[in-house]
C-alpha cells in the first residue's frame, strides 16, 4: 500500500473504541484496535466498513481524538480505517500514550 502519511507514524495495539457519524443525530459505535498512529492521524482495524468521510472518534481512556475517514480497506483480519484528524485534535505521546508504540522512523535508522 503507498504511504499516505507526511509525518513519522507509530505502530501500536491497544484497544479503543470508535464512534462514527452515520446520518443527523445517529452514529455506531464499535471496538478496535489502534495500529498506528501520528501527530495527524491514525489507523484503526475494525470489524465493519466505515464510510469515507465519516466525522469520527477514537477513545483511549480519558482521550478523545476526532476526524474523518480518509480510506477503509477490507483485509484478512477486518477493515483497516485511516482517520485524518481535525485542526482541533493532535496527538503526542504526551497525551495518550498506546499500548506496544513503537517509533518506525527510529526503528529503520538503527537497520542502515
Amino acid at each position: 500500500m503507498k504511504e499516505r502519511r507526511l509525518e513519522n507514524r507509530f505502530l501500536c495495539a491497544d484497544l479503543v473504541q470508535i464512534n462514527w457519524v452515520t446520518g443527523p443525530g445517529e452514529f455506531r459505535r464499535a471496538e478496535g484496535v489502534l495500529e498506528d498512529i501520528s501527530r495527524l492521524g491514525a489507523c484503526v482495524q475494525v470489524e465493519e466498513a466505515v464510510p469515507l468521510g465519516a466525522l469520527i472518534s477514537i477513545t483511549a481512556g480519558e482521550t478523545w481524538l476526532s476526524g474523518c475517514v480518509t480510506y477503509c480497506e477490507h483485509r484478512e483480519y477486518g477493515y483497516f480505517v485511516g482517520i485524518h484528524f481535525a485542526d482541533d485534535t493532535t496527538w503526542s505521546s504526551s497525551t495518550f500514550e498506546p499500548q506496544h508504540l513503537t517509533n518506525l522512523a527510529a526503528l529503520s535508522r538503527g537497520m542502515d
